[in-house]
């Protein structure tokens, strides 16, 4: 691993590369020798985003009543013992921060030495504030979710200039069952936020808190089966789950690039079959709920028959009986009793916040692939076209080729084109994007 205590060449490096970001950020970067190539790109990616690197301090995002009610209910809530235990505690007596982020780079934790603290507030780094590349451009929290690893940040090789005195280590944290980015955990402070224990410390802090999270599931889900089942009231239901809930597990939905969705419920997965799986990708998205008939048209096509829709669900509701009892869909309307969130929904929730970096990580296909519902039909074409648009907006390169690598992406000319447009010139990938632009153009003309 990169021994960041010794940094001089890179710092030297990265100062180089400030002064010469001036008016155009993403031109001077590619030619900066020394400069490590995830900083050269994740400042070509902030660049992209309009990240001004003279902010003083990063945009609140959540007001303190929000962020009360927003950290409860997130299932980081219940690994925070955890967080504190092994990095908060030792934290206090060794001149460094910890924070826990949301999937988008908020932050929503901030504790440790209390001196650093409070020289931290001159940068917003402080609950609430957004630390995401789009917002504040190269950091390890922000920079560590784009790429979907464990990173560390020193010095001058952040993208806003003011954070050039704090080095910093973060690693993402995945839901144990989802697989879906939950957040991130983060350590921030002088050089020694950046040695190479530092980087293991963090990973193996975020791998004894998703093994806990786990835990916590399973007894949680064996509590519940002791218990008599009680359904919850219709305006119960319609503020999603309590708090104790909300916070130990998130009720997910996986229905990117896979025929058959996997549920996950009270800590157990299933997978679904190939109708039940359309069934809770439309309640999910209709949270309202829908009539038989509604739901009827959306499920199938042509005239569907609210007879056989009734069948499916008599069906469906046994298999998340067996899940979870507080779980099973209501009927007129139908609906889902409790919050269920779908890898589409945390897709789209990305893309509305700019943040597609993000949105392209979870993204692993299109909705349920082979589903010729309607509703389905038009879910799919909905997050995929957001996506790419967003992609074609605003991605870097890497953005471009990792869409480009996508099924659904394999005659797309256009994704190509733009990659090619944003590429170095010496780039070694520019081979394979000419190539298969000119199999797609034989292809065309055979």
């Amino acid at each position: 691993m990169t021994n960041l205590l010794h940094p001089e060449p890179r710092q030297r490096a990265a100062l180089a590369g400030h002064e010469r970001l001036g008016s155009d950020p993403g031109a001077a970067t590619p030619e900066i020798p020394g400069l490590r190539n995830l900083i050269r790109e994740s400042w070509q990616r902030s660049a992209g985003f309009k990240a001004n690197p003279d902010n003083a301090a990063a945009p609140l995002a959540l007001d303190w009543d929000e962020l009360e009610d927003y950290r409860r209910q997130h299932p980081l809530a219940a690994i925070m013992p955890v967080i504190n235990k092994l990095l908060v505690q030792p934290s206090h007596d060794s001149g460094l921060l910890v924070a826990v982020g949301d999937e988008v780079g908020r932050l929503l934790w901030v504790d440790g030495d209390p001196t650093l603290q409070r020289r931290a507030e001159g940068m917003m780094f402080v609950p609430g504030a957004d630390w995401s590349e789009a917002s504040v451009g190269t950091s390890a929290p922000g920079t560590a979710l784009a790429l979907g690893k464990g990173i560390q940040i020193a010095g001058a090789e952040h993208y806003q200039r003011t954070v050039h005195p704090w080095s910093c280590t973060a690693v993402p944290f995945h839901d144990p069952d989802s697989g879906a980015v939950l957040g991130v955990v983060d350590i921030t402070g002088t050089a020694t936020a950046v040695a190479p224990h530092t980087l293991s410390l963090v990973e193996a802090t975020v791998a004894a808190a998703q093994a806990q999270l786990r835990v916590e599931r399973l007894q949680h889900a064996a509590e519940l089966a002791r218990k008599p089942v009680r359904r919850r009231s219709p305006a119960a239901a319609g503020r999603g789950g309590g708090a104790t809930e909300g916070s130990l597990y998130r009720n997910s939905l996986q229905l990117l690039g896979r025929d058959q969705a996997l549920l996950s419920l009270g800590g157990r997965t299933v997978s679904l079959s190939a109708r039940h799986s359309e069934i809770l990708a439309l309640l999910s998205a209709h949270p309202k709920g829908l009539s038989a008939e509604e739901l009827s048209s959306l499920l199938y096509p042509g005239d569907g028959s609210t007879i056989t829709l009734r069948a499916e669900m008599v069906r469906l509701r046994k298999v998340v009986q067996q899940l979870s009892p507080d779980a099973v869909p209501g009927s007129r309307p139908y609906r889902l009793p409790l919050d269920l969130v779908p890898d589409t929904g945390q897709v789209l929730s990305c893309l509305q916040r700019g943040a597609h970096r993000i949105a392209l990580e979870i993204y692993r296909g299109e909705v349920l692939p082979r589903s010729e519902a309607p509703g389905i039909l038009d879910l799919r074409t909905r997050v995929s076209s957001l996506l790419r648009e967003a992609v074609l907006t605003d991605g870097s390169a890497e953005s471009l080729l990792k869409y480009a690598a996508l099924p659904e992406a394999r005659d797309d000319v256009v994704i190509r084109r733009a990659a090619l447009r944003l590429l170095p010139p010496r780039s070694p990938k520019r081979a394979a994007v000419v190539a298969d632009l000119e199999r797609l153009e034989a292809e065309l003309h055979a």
